[in-house]
């Protein structure tokens, strides 16, 4: 595709490209140039950069220019950017790193992306390949570190999640609520556009990691703990928020019946899985792990990619009418198993027997209760899904 071609089709599809920086002296005029082979709607955020990084700016007055006049993050630099892109009228903007190790010339790789795909709404991120030469171990590691927990938080497998390389729908980002301004803001945007309903995929990039004229400003201690704090905070709102509001939304759209046949019976998932899932959410619900029995079972049920709706039903048999029947069972199969018999009765368990006095007892039997049950619900779910699914088969073919 000529460059022609690709600034007609940047200007018809309202792109800009924002180039944050931050003390990139040695760089950044090199990739403004490239930029410009592309496009002249540019816009610049200097984040109170110290160097010559402000004289290098003044030879490019065309260009949209923003001087934040101390340096608050790459995050709160983007946000500002994004912010002024908005009121521009852009619909999308393309961000690229101003250290270099970015290629301008893959712009186009964004701009076809784009006009590839129907539902425009969506979040590119340029995909490096990690495993070249030169690329230096940390940030391979880091890359890893953060497409897992991407994964764990949207259930979306991508390749490179820390890519500064990236096109953002403008629109989108302007319903969203974000919180951080550091390198952490480049993953709860794409965590919460994903969970907005954004298409958040990998494109294919070109990376140079040249150590003496780039300059990093990844501090590893400060900058990962923000990130683990981001993604601790993630998931719990993941847990609370998203996935109980996921399934409301379903079953607000389906219909009780339709939802427990699709997403609670699970149609699309096969007999072994939603026996799995049941298994676990019997197990964790019989689990000594009182409190914590949703968040462990549907982070359980994320991770392991078993259905969420099938093992948080079936974890709710230690819902508060039925506590009492499980601490009593628990601590008779305790007993049972130690060899033991403190005479144990039910009324015990309903006037508020304190528990605690056999905690070992208590604990041993409630995860022996918890493995048994899990087994035997598992094994019966199997059959009933087994037998469920040959008659919707027989029923379809007939």
């Amino acid at each position: 595709m000529n460059k022609t071609l690709i600034l007609q089709k940047i200007k018809d599809l309202n792109v800009c490209v924002l180039i944050p920086t931050y003390n990139n002296e040695r760089t950044l005029k090199r990739v403004i140039d490239g930029v410009l082979q592309f496009t002249n709607s540019v816009i610049i955020v200097n984040d109170g950069s110290t160097d010559s990084t402000a004289q290098i700016l003044k030879n490019y007055s065309q260009l949209e220019q923003i001087h934040v006049p101390e340096n608050k993050g790459k995050g709160n630099a983007l946000r500002v950017g994004f912010k002024k892109a908005t009121a521009l009228g852009y619909e999308y903007a393309i961000t690229i790193d101003s250290d270099g190790q970015h290629f301008p010339e893959d712009i186009p790789v964004f701009i076809e992306a784009l006009e590839q795909v129907e539902h425009k709404n969506l979040l590119l991120i340029g995909a490096r390949n990690m495993e070249q030469e030169g690329v230096p171990g940390k940030s391979s590691f880091g890359n890893k570190f953060s497409n897992f927990w991407f994964w764990v938080e949207t259930g979306i497998k991508l390749t490179d999640t820390q890519s500064g390389f990236r096109l953002y729908p403008l629109k989108a980002l302007d319903k969203l609520k974000f919180y951080t301004n550091k390198f952490e803001f480049e993953i709860e945007a794409i965590v919460k556009a994903a969970w907005n309903d954004v298409v958040v995929k990998n494109v294919p990039i070109q990376v140079l990691y040249d150590e003496s004229e780039r300059v990093s400003h990844f501090r590893p201690f400060k900058d990962f703990t923000r990130i683990s704090i981001l993604n601790t905070c993630l998931i719990v709102i993941l847990l609370f928020y998203i996935i109980p509001r996921n399934l409301f939304r379903k079953l607000k759209k389906k219909g009780v019946k339709r939802f427990f046949v699709e997403d609670f019976l699970g149609s699309q998932d096969s007999p072994t899985k939603k026996a799995l899932s049941i298994a676990l959410g019997v197990f964790i619900g019989l689990s000594p792990f009182w409190g914590f029995h949703t968040v462990i079972v549907l982070f359980l049920a994320l991770v392991l990619r078993l259905n969420k709706a099938i093992a948080f039903a079936f974890s709710n048999v230690s819902l508060p009418p039925f506590i009492p029947f499980v601490l009593y069972a628990s601590s008779k199969m305790g007993q049972f198993i130690l060899g033991i018999d403190y005479n144990y009765t039910l009324d015990m368990f309903k006037n508020g027997f304190e528990i605690t006095d056999h905690l070992k007892t208590y604990i041993i039997g409630s995860f022996s209760l918890a493995i048994v049950s899990a087994l035997v619900f598992g094994f019966i779910g199997f059959l009933f899904f087994s037998i469920f699914e040959k008659k919707n088969a027989a029923l379809q073919n007939g």
